[in-house]
This record gives structure tokens, sequence and C-alpha cells, in this order.
């Protein structure tokens, strides 16, 4: 697939072929699916917690004997059914966590990436660079490139060089900047527009290709 190459100011400069075995893959859908979903478990933390009886103070002692009373026989005033007793059937930490073969997840990034080039998605730059960083500069840009859209930008690499472009769009509301290594199904398929350095490129045709 050939595309255009832009520079900053939205000008085009010339063209590239993009590698057709990650940007003209078959597009799987439920792949994609259970990719995302994959990735959505996983960040859950799985924190929360209740008490049951064993895990609440108090309660060691009989509230009165067994028989003799007219009343239902109890144990421990922590019982489920006491005020301020456990809790039954409540959330305890667990994991979320769902594996996926590397190849799967792979093979999922790809699809995302091919719908995207076939949707127009893909915005190739010759190089991602602002002379200072101001995000008045960065808004300028994008508008350029990829208009009212909302975008998702690749850093091939952590340097200095990046690190203007980084926080000249860290207060636009519809940008990301990402590392291009990082790149994942929730950000590719969360943004309208890729824009995708030549640099960049090349570190998802190493991971990818």
């Amino acid at each position: 697939m050939e595309v255009d190459v832009y520079n900053m100011e939205g000008e085009k400069v010339r063209t590239v072929e993009l590698p057709p075995e990650i940007f003209e893959a078959p597009i799987n859908v439920d792949l994609m699916h259970q990719a995302y979903v994959r990735q959505m478990a996983n960040a859950r933390l799985g924190t929360h917690e209740t008490k049951t009886r064993s895990d609440v103070s108090g309660g060691g002692r009989k509230p009165w004997r067994q028989k003799g009373t007219g009343r239902a026989r109890q144990g421990s005033t922590r019982s489920p059914i006491w005020k301020g007793g456990g809790r039954v059937h409540t959330p305890h930490p667990r994991e979320y966590t769902q594996a996926m073969p590397r190849n799967m997840r792979r093979a999922a990034l790809r699809s995302a990436l091919s719908a995207k080039a076939a949707e127009a998605g893909i915005i190739v730059l010759d190089q991602l660079s602002v002379v200072e960083p101001k995000t008045r500069l960065m808004a300028k840009a994008l508008d350029s490139l990829v208009g009212s859209a909302s975008a998702l930008i690749l850093i091939p690499e952590k340097n200095a060089g990046y690190d203007d472009v980084i926080r000249s769009s860290n207060n636009i509301p519809d940008a990301k900047t990402l590392m291009a290594g990082y790149l994942n199904i929730r950000d590719l398929l969360g943004f309208d527009k890729l824009v995708l350095p030549l640099a960049a490129l090349d570190v998802i045709s190493a991971n990818l290709g």
C-alpha cells in the first residue's frame, strides 16, 4: 500500500510503501475484540475486599445461652444476620488477568493497523518535531494533518529530541503521544487517526513484520 508522506505543515513531500504484511493483513474483528477485552481485564486491580464473619472483630462470646430463652440460638454477634456482622458472597481480592499468546496479540495489532489503513486513518510524517515546546504549535500541526479528528501520535524512541513533542501534546484533549514500541489495541482503536513518523514505522515493522 502506497501512502503520502507529509511534513509538519501538512504538505505532501513524497510517498512511501507501507509493509503489506502489517498494513494489508486480514482484518479479524473477533481477534481484535479478544485482544481489547484482555487488555482491559489486565488493567483491573482486583483489590476490592470485604470482611467475612471470621474477619470482623468481636463476637467471641455467645450472645445468650443455647436453650431456655425462647429466642433463636445464636453463636456469635458477628454472624451475617447481625448488624455489624460479616458479609456473605461479597468481593475479595482476585486476579482478572487473561492470557493471550504473543502471536495472537501481534495478529490483532496487524488487523487493527490494516483496518486503520483501509479507512485512510494513517498519517505518515517525514519527521516529527516542533521548534519549541508550545501547545499552540502542536495544535496547529495536528489541525493541518488530521483536522478535528482525534490523533494518536507515535514516538519512535525516548530521547531529548522528542521531549518537546510530548510536552507540546500533553494539553491537547484529543491527542495522545505513545512510544511506538508500546503500541496497543486499546489506544489504536480509541483514536480516529494514527500519526506515524517514518522512524516509528521502522519500529513497528521490526516488531510486527
